[in-house]
């Protein structure tokens, strides 16, 4: 069994900085892809950001410049900061991982989702 366990979100002010954290454990091999995902209200999951085992990233258009993604191998965490944060980037943001796990299956799992709301 994997889970995702994310951490991070919270209440901003417009143009402040927030830092999302996100933790895969359980019975894993190796993990490939991690990235994040997120829901306003009232509209549709969009990709944020991923990022691949050898470290190359994408992101969304809407966010670059102002969001980092990155992760960590050695404990297989990835984290995602904003700068500058906008009231358009209030949503749920879920963390998204690649997993082979050591039954030798590949599958992707979610986390439970953190909200960022950003608002004055």
């Amino acid at each position: 069994q994997v889970q995702l366990v994310e951490s991070g979100g919270g209440l901003v002010q417009p143009g402040g900085s927030l830092r999302l954290s996100c933790a895969a454990s359980g019975r894993i091999y190796s993990v490939k892809d991690m990235g994040w995902y997120r829901q306003a209200p009232g509209k549709q999951r969009e990709l944020v950001a991923i990022i691949s085992s050898g470290g190359n990233t994408h992101c969304a258009n809407s966010v670059k410049g102002r969001f980092t993604i990155s992760r960590n191998n050695s404990n297989n965490t990835v984290y995602l900061r904003m700068n500058n944060l906008e009231p358009e980037d209030t949503a749920v943001y879920s963390c998204y991982a690649v997993i082979a796990t050591l039954s030798g299956f590949d599958d992707a799992y979610w986390g439970q989702g953190t909200p960022v709301t950003v608002s004055s």
